[in-house]
């Protein structure tokens, strides 16, 4: 099992970014560099992460690609675009983003045109446009998915896979933003487990949080540090090393390096326990 994250400290160059990866113990990053870089800045990176056996997991885009606005929908389109092509380069596992959102008041923001038929079409032809742009070999285009916006289960994201129809569209697995209601958060374990049932062949990298909900009004469930919450990690490691080996865990939304190492460590005690074996 290969476990990273974010650095969260500034760094200058290669040396500086393995040292601090090895000092987290990741075996897995997230890219070091975005397509505005240089080629010759990018190959230094490429060239540090092979010889420290850390794998490049996820290239991010973050970037709104159905936003209601023209302008900032085309510059996302172009980002995200440019974004896979620098996942392609670097070998990354794939380059992940969520599907976007018709909210005027966040880029990520929920809104109810994120459920009608025409934000669904624009979806699938926005991700087959990228894709179909790119025409990536070993990479893939990946959606997060979000309590809010499609895809927000894995049916959807399945019928999301189904509808795209490209072989380079595949799963970033995120099955805490899934847990979006009481029945789930209950049956997490047995939500999960589905999440990998159905999903595994196409799961290219997993993001590891915990969840958290009150006993208040209405519904109120937090995302918090992985061994905070209520998700029983010794039932879900499993299931990402049955993916294979090099199947990266990211833990994510730490509130610094020392958070990030705290998690790590957690998780790699949590896979250590039952017997699986942790690289890095």
């Amino acid at each position: 099992m290969r476990i990273g994250g974010a650095i969260e400290r500034e760094y200058h160059n290669p040396e500086e970014w393995v040292k601090f990866a090895k000092d987290l113990r990741y075996s897995a990053v997230l890219c070091p560099v975005d397509s505005a870089s240089d080629a010759a800045t990018r190959q230094e990176y490429l060239q540090a992460a092979k010889e420290a056996d850390l794998l490049i997991g996820e290239v991010g885009v973050w970037r709104n690609c159905l936003s209601k606005d023209d302008k900032v929908r085309k510059d996302a389109m172009d980002y995200a675009k440019a974004q896979l092509a620098l996942a392609e380069e670097m070998g990354a596992n794939c380059c992940v983003n969520i599907i976007g959102s018709h909210s005027e008041t966040a880029w990520d923001g929920f809104s109810a045109e994120n459920y009608t038929e025409s934000f669904y079409a624009l979806a699938v032809d926005s991700v087959r446009e990228i894709i179909d742009a790119v025409k990536p070999k070993r990479t893939f285009y990946t959606i997060e998915p979000m309590p809010w916006v499609l895809p927000d289960s894995p049916g959807n994201y399945l019928k999301l896979i189904k509808d795209v129809n490209r072989s380079a569209f595949a799963v970033h697995l995120d099955f805490v933003n899934m847990i979006n209601c009481p029945e789930r958060y209950c049956n997490a374990s047995c939500f999960i487990k589905y999440c990998f049932d159905l999903l595994g062949p196409y799961i290219k990298s997993i993001h590891a949080k915990d969840v958290l909900m009150e006993q208040a009004y209405t519904t109120l469930i937090h995302e918090t540090i992985p061994g905070k919450g209520t998700l029983d990690y010794k039932k879900i490691l499993p299931l990402v090393e049955k993916l294979g080996k090099d199947t990266p865990l990211f833990v994510e939304h730490m509130s610094g390096y020392d958070t990030y190492k705290q998690a790590a460590a957690y998780v790699r005690s949590q896979a250590e326990s039952v017997g699986i074996c942790v690289k890095g």
